[in-house]
């Protein structure tokens, strides 16, 4: 396993970070598998070396918290382990139950550690912009979390390059704690964030851990024009219909299953590599339902690809509406 320092932190994470979504509870969703199933998965990722994990209150409405606590407790210990988790999406049907208010921040992190079984959580990301706060009050509520030992340091994740600059410029203002960490959604078939928020973040020495690096899916290659796929959440991923499928989606996939065959891979260890080649990209988050595509996804990091493989791959994209801030 490599590691890399977060951004411009002297936090070390592991080239890859684990992506809680997928374990937690079948209640949330048919795709999502239950803590027996899960714990194999943390272990298994800290066995390969990944040290950083990242979760959110919404996952399974909280059980994702709950499993991924209990894991890296049983098979770690809490200095070895970088954890994420997010705040933002409403987690009941009362009007301070989601958001970023002060409030809302304030409870939602208590929670969160409740859950975790934890005294911090080493990165504590909003998980969208909300546009009905203002960033102020959500900047000075974060800072008081980081002051209070809740948090040692906070991201964001998803919005627009102005809105994150805007954020940046106003914690330096006030003194209040900055962000250090971009959760954007970028992948080969998706590569909008490449004309902004990219070089934002490598100008800010802010670290781009990027959802979705293989599409949900979609670049693992087994997907057919059809919409149809292999695992239950390709047949039920309603979302990744909306946000791919796309004729150029597909030409660039082709050329994905075509150069992996020549360099003996899979479509999504490609893939992978190709975004880990990209300037600025720190710990793509990925996600893993079958023991292989962990494994894989480790393997993934020995791939080599030069500047001529490179271009091969990004020459059918076309420009995509903005997807992923909702």
């Amino acid at each position: 396993m490599q590691y890399v320092r977060l951004g411009n932190t002297g936090l070390k994470v592991s080239r890859l970070c684990l992506g809680m979504m997928t374990y937690g509870t079948p209640q949330w969703r048919d795709w999502v598998l239950d803590e027996a199933a899960s714990r194999p998965f943390v272990q298994r990722a800290l066995e390969l070396g990944i040290n950083f994990f990242d979760t959110a209150d919404i996952y399974s409405l909280g059980v994702s918290e709950e499993v991924t606590g209990r894991a890296l407790k049983d098979f770690a210990k809490r200095d070895e382990v970088v954890i994420a988790t997010k705040v933002f999406s409403p987690m009941g049907d009362k009007p301070n139950q989601g958001g970023l208010s002060r409030k809302h921040i304030m409870q939602a992190i208590d929670d969160s550690l409740r859950r975790l079984g934890t005294d911090y959580v080493d990165l504590y990301q909003i998980h969208r912009w909300d546009p009905e706060t203002p960033i102020e009050e959500t900047l000075e509520a974060l800072h008081d979390v980081v002051k209070a030992g809740k948090a040692r340091y906070i991201g964001a994740s998803s919005m627009y390059a102005w809105q994150f600059a805007q954020a940046l410029y106003l914690a330096d203002l006030h003194g209040w704690t900055r962000f250090v960490a971009m959760q954007n959604h970028y992948n080969l078939v998706y590569r909008e964030e490449e004309r902004e928020m990219i070089p934002l973040c490598r100008d800010q020495g802010i670290a781009v851990i990027p959802w979705s690096p293989l599409a949900r899916g979609f670049l693992a290659g087994n997907r057919t024009r059809d919409k149809g796929g292999e695992t239950a959440r390709s047949k039920s991923d309603g979302f990744a219909h909306h946000m791919y499928y796309q004729d150029n989606d597909f030409a660039t996939l082709d050329r994905v299953v075509e150069l992996a065959k020549t360099r003996s891979c899979s479509p999504a260890q490609l893939s992978l590599a190709w975004m880990l080649h990209k300037p600025g990209v720190t710990s793509p988050i990925i996600g893993a339902s079958k023991m292989p595509h962990l494994e894989e996804a480790v393997a993934a990091l020995e791939i080599q690809l030069s500047p001529e493989d490179m271009a091969y791959l990004e020459g059918p994209y076309q420009p995509h509406p903005v997807l992923g801030h909702a």
